[in-house]
Order: structure tokens, then sequence, then C-alpha cells
């Protein structure tokens, strides 16, 4: 693309008269460049079986054109028809809590073929119709596709066959998989039990993969029909979201991002976050740095937020501080679901960028304003390339197989990746995602490593040579652990990073209320409570590596909670406890300086966050970001340059002041 796009999710089907050139209208004033539509609304295109009209779809169509709004067409397949379920009505997802009932979207076995039959049939409908229509510029294949926990008969099958392919014999299966316990020993393919009642946590994580790789199947099959019509200049994307606390918040346990990405042509993501107050930018980054990270490179927003529930109707200037919050992670389109409120159903008080009255209101208006710096500055925003020095490493083998084990208070791995990723965004340090899998970790000063509790000797390997050849990283607590079927590695933890670490142990325990951290980086005055050791600690004893940080426990005071080696040219530190984040403050800090990636950023801390780029002129591109409701005062540190919004030129070493919930967009000359 050439230009910003800044779009809605549109669905004329949903209004309760017609307004579609109010909308339009509305739209162009407000700036808005792009519409979504069809992918919620199969039944009204297929009323019966067989039966087909795609009127709708077109009158959006050529009214959208005409208006030079362009469209992106869903494929209609994540909420299927009434007729459908009463014909086939084995089409529902049988799930570990029973069959499925009708009703909600995303309730269908992804698998079964009289799905996939009316799936393919109902996308070459209406990709016949559509794809040479001039408004349409790409396709989103279905909407945040996951498995749906589907496990009924023909999936266990599958996943049967799976096995067979994947490791051979039943008799490696049996040792690699610890069947023996509690005689769930399998010794004829035709006794394979069904995975809902498993207790094996190594079976049950690999039944999580497969199911995962059930969705990268599922996107290709539909990838490769729309790519039978698709034009040359047309896109195929898809909207990914994350693991859901009523927000995005972690990576995803049903899909793996990174290999469901590979077929698409531009990664696509939904992003949703608290507002008001609790507004902090942390889930825009993380969604952003996660889904720039699935092909490096520019992404689209295709849903956030614009009014939706009542504790997220944003206060005034947070619509616009969203916005070009996404692009500072590097977006090259920023979405709203959706356009207008509808009035009845389920998402009643979903509200979108218009209210229930359809009338101007303070969000749409600002969204005005968004919507003409988006036209005014594309040329120097779209496009922005991300180099960062810094990478999180997540892995879905350790979600699943943490999932099967939660550390005390139910700590789950998502946990321990937003406490390790909040610090580093806190600080202004620009991250990448990068998988176990990856041949790419030279391309970063400093991995940090949460929780890879399940994984390959052969990647733990990796990240030693890594160390040796001198990368930095940082490991939490549950690292090494178990290998990727989640069988616990019987030598020294933390297993095959042990070498570079140059720690051991062989104990953990949950800290009573009396533990906390002391030592060189949390020497006697630390402020109380900053140091404090929560939910998991692991007793590690020190082979070559040096003692930053140990134990303040009556019993336990003998051994090193954090501890750092230097391993050839690299250094390994290792944390093995959950303290509080104030805590983990203080050893990433110590960490980023020892790697030199300590730099002016860093002199600023959050609420005002720092995001930077280069545009496709070969600008430097520094997004300053006040996440607070108070003005923020600084000393731009750089050359001079022009803040794009006001256009106003800047000096080096100027004071700025940035208003509450305000932006500044600066260029370099």
């Amino acid at each position: 693309m050439d230009h910003l796009l800044y779009g809605v999710a549109y669905y004329d089907e949903y209004m309760p008269y017609d307004r579609l050139d109010e909308d339009i209208r509305m739209m162009q004033e407000a700036g808005i460049n792009t519409v979504r539509i069809a992918e919620s609304t199969w039944s009204t295109h297929e009323p019966q079986n067989g039966v087909f009209n795609f009127s709708p779809v077109i009158r959006v169509l050529d009214a959208m054109h005409a208006a030079g709004i362009h469209v992106i067409v869903g494929t209609p397949t994540y909420a299927i028809p009434a007729w459908m379920v009463k014909e086939h009505p084995d089409v529902l997802a049988v799930t570990a809590k029973g069959e499925g009932k009708y009703g909600a979207r995303q309730i269908m076995d992804i698998t079964h073929p009289v799905y996939l039959f009316y799936a393919e049939r109902i996308i070459r409908k209406l990709m016949a119709v559509v794809h040479r229509h001039p408004a349409v510029i790409g396709y989103q294949i279905d909407n945040e596709t996951k498995h749906y926990e589907t496990a009924g008969p023909n999936v266990q099958l599958k996943f049967v066959k799976y096995m067979r392919e994947t490791y051979g014999t039943l008799e490696a299966i049996n040792h690699q998989f610890g069947l023996d316990y509690w005689s769930n020993r399998i010794d004829s393919w035709e006794d394979f039990p069904s995975m809902v009642g498993t207790i094996n946590g190594s079976l049950g994580a690999e039944f999580a993969r497969f199911q995962r790789g059930l969705v990268n199947e599922f996107l290709a099959w539909q990838i490769g029909i729309v790519n039978e019509y698709k034009q040359p200049q047309q896109f195929t994307t898809h909207n990914f979201d994350f693991e859901w606390r009523g927000h995005s918040f972690g990576v995803q346990p049903s899909v793996d991002h990174f290999a469901a990405a590979a077929p698409f042509d531009i990664a696509g993501v939904d992003i949703y976050h608290p507002s008001q107050d609790n507004l902090t930018g942390t889930e825009i980054s993380f969604g952003g740095d996660m889904t720039r990270s699935l092909k490096q490179d520019n992404y689209f927003v295709l849903e956030t937020q614009a009014q939706a529930f009542p504790e997220w109707t944003p206060y005034p200037g947070q619509l616009r501080l969203q916005a070009f919050s996404h692009l500072g992670s590097g977006a090259s389109m920023v979405a709203y679901w959706h356009w207008h409120s509808i009035h009845n159903s389920f998402e009643t008080y979903w509200k979108g960028l218009l209210s229930h009255d359809f009338l101007p209101n303070p969000v749409y208006k600002e969204a005005w304003t968004i919507g003409a710096d988006f036209k005014r500055l594309s040329d120097q925003l779209i496009g922005l390339k991300k180099t960062s020095k810094v990478a999180v490493m997540v892995s879905n083998e350790a979600l699943s197989a943490i999932e099967w084990f939660k550390l005390p208070g139910g700590v789950i791995y998502n946990d321990v990746v937003r406490w390790m990723y909040d610090e580093l965004y806190k600080m202004n340090i620009a991250c990448d995602f990068i998988q176990p899998s990856s041949t790419r970790l030279n391309d970063y000063e400093l991995i940090v490593v949460p929780s890879l509790y399940a994984v390959s000797d052969e990647a733990l390997q990796r990240l030693n040579e890594y160390v040796r050849s001198g990368g930095h990283a940082v490991y939490s607590f549950k690292s090494g652990f178990t290998d990727e079927q989640v069988k616990v590695r019987h030598t020294a933890q933390p297993g095959v990073i042990h070498e570079a670490c140059g720690v051991a142990y062989s104990h953990f325990a949950t800290p009573n209320a009396s533990a906390g951290l002391t030592g060189k980086l949390f020497p006697e005055g630390t402020e109380a409570g900053v140091h404090t050791v929560r939910t998991w600690m692991e007793m590690l004893v020190p082979d070559s590596a040096e003692v930053l940080a140990s134990y303040d426990h009556p019993q336990w005071g003998e051994y090193a909670a954090v501890t750092r080696n230097t391993f050839g040219d690299g250094t390994a530190t290792y944390i093995g406890c959950m303290a509080e984040p104030a805590a983990l403050a203080v050893i990433l800090r110590d960490t980023l300086q020892v790697a030199g990636l300590w730099g002016e950023d860093q002199q600023l801390s959050f609420p005002l966050i720092v995001k930077s780029g280069v545009n496709r002129h070969g600008s430097t591109i520094r997004y300053y970001y006040n996440y607070s409701a108070e003005s923020v005062t600084f000393q731009y540190p750089y050359g001079a340059g022009q803040e794009l919004l006001s256009g106003n030129l800047v000096a080096h070493a100027e004071e700025l002041k940035l208003d509450a919930w305000g932006i500044f967009i600066i260029s370099e000359s």
C-alpha cells in the first residue's frame, strides 16, 4: 500500500433502516478509506442450502467504489447458518464439554467434511462475484480462527494417524510419553484412547500441538481457494487474536501464529485493551510487536476498539493516542470493530464508532482528526521499518505444557511472558518475538526467554551457541526443564542450558510471605516490597556463575536466586524466581547495561513511551506517547527535526511538554 488504511468493519445487513449513503458520507467526513465486509453474514448470503444472494455485497461494493473507499472482503466461514446444523447436526464441534449447541459463532468442527464442503462452496460463490470488483483490495480469510477445542471421534482418528506418522511405533510413544504410568500404556493402535480424558500432560500437550496444526491446515486450505481468484494487486490477510482476559493479553493458546501466518500475504491482528485510567499502551505494543514479527514486516490492525464496553469508552484524546500507538509499532492499517453500534443480539453493548443513534459523537469527532492526519502524513508514516536489538522467545509448546503443570496460584505461561515483556516495554526497549526454532538468534544482542518449559535439546543448544558467540540471554525460572514431549530431563536442571548459565538446582518451593531478595542487585536499604519473591523459587547453586541476588529467607538464604555467567563471548542471566515487577526491572536494567543496550530512550520510562523506525524515505521517525492524565516534560536527545502533527521544529536538547494522553511524532532532519 502507498498510503495508510483507516477503516471500520461495516455490516449494512445489520442496519435497522437503509442508510448506506449516509454512512458513506460520514465515513468520508471522518477520513475512513477502508471497510471490511461479509465475513459475519453467511446466512444472509445463503439463506437456504444452495440458495445464494450476494446483492447486499454488490450494493456495498458499488457504493464504496463510487466513494473511493477500499473494501476488504471476508470469507464468511466462522459463523455457520442454522440450516446447515439442522441438516447436519454433527458439523458442530464435539469438545471435552460434550456436543456443541447452535447459536454462538465458531462452534463448528473445522475438520468436518460436510462443513468443509459448504465452506468451499460459499467461498467460491462469493469470490466469483467479488474478485474482479474494482473496490476490492484484499481478502480476510475467516475470522479469529482457532480449533474451537474440536475433539470428536473424527478428530481423534486424525490424531492417531498423526501420532503414527510422527513417532512410528507405539513402543516409542509409550516410552517417550511415559504411558506406563497408571497403566496408560497403549499396545494396539485400535486401543488408542480419546484425548478428552487423558491425565498425561505429555500426551495432552501433544494433542494441543496437533489441534493447532488443524488451524494451520484450515487457513492454508482457504487461502488456496481464494488464491485461485485473487487478482495480482489483491492480498490475503487474517485477524489473529490473543489469549483473552477481558482484553487481548498473551500468546494465543489455540494457534501458532508464526506457522499459521506463513501463507498469508500480510499479517493482521485484533488488539483490544483496557482504557480510561487503565490505558497503558502495553497490549497495543505487545500485539503489534508479535504481529510485526510474524513476517518481519508491517501489518494490519483489522480490529481495535472505538467505544466498545462502557469501561472502555475513551477519554478525550485517547482514541488518537491509540491509533498512533499502532503506527509506532509498525501497523499500516488501523480499523475499528465496528462502524456502528448494533441494535440486537450478543454485541448490542459493544459500541462502534457511531452510537445507537448514528449521530456524530465525541469519539466519532476525534476519529475525524485521526483520519485527516493519517491522510496528510501517510507519505511519511506508511511502511515504518523497525529494527529491534532485543527479542522475546515465545513457545506454544511451553504454553501448553505449563497449562498441565500450573505454578502456584494458577500462574500460567502468559503470566510469565507479560511479567517480562511489560518491564521491557516500560523501559522503552524495542522488542521482536521469535520462537525456539528461529535461525535468526544472531540478529539480536539480547534474547529474553520466559519459562521455556518444554523445548528440544537442539533449540537449547542453539541458545548456548548464541551466548558463546557473544549474545546475551535472560532466562526465567522453569526454562529447559522438559523436552518437547514434556519429559523431564534427568540431568541437573536447567538441563542443556546449564552449560551456558553455569548454575544448577535440584529443588524448588513456593515462597512464603517472608521470602525476598538480597545481595549485589538488592543491597541493604532496598525499598520495602520491591524485592519480594512470589509464586516460585528455585534453589540455585552456582558452578561458574556470579550471584546477583540470593534469597532473603531464614531457611533458604544459602541459595542463589539470580545469577549471571560469562560463557564464551556472551552472558547468560538466570532468574530462578518470580519476584515483584519492580525487582524484575532491577535485574533487566542491569542486564541491558551489561549488554550495552541502555541508551537515550531508556532515560525515559513509562508513562512516557518511545517508539521509532525508519520510513520509506530513509528518515527516522520517533513517536512519543504520554499514557497518563498528567502532562510530562522531557528533553529531546536526538538531532533537529520536525514534529509532524503540529509542524513545529524541534531542536536537539530542547525541552518538550507532552499533554495528557498526547502524542509527538518527530521526523529527524
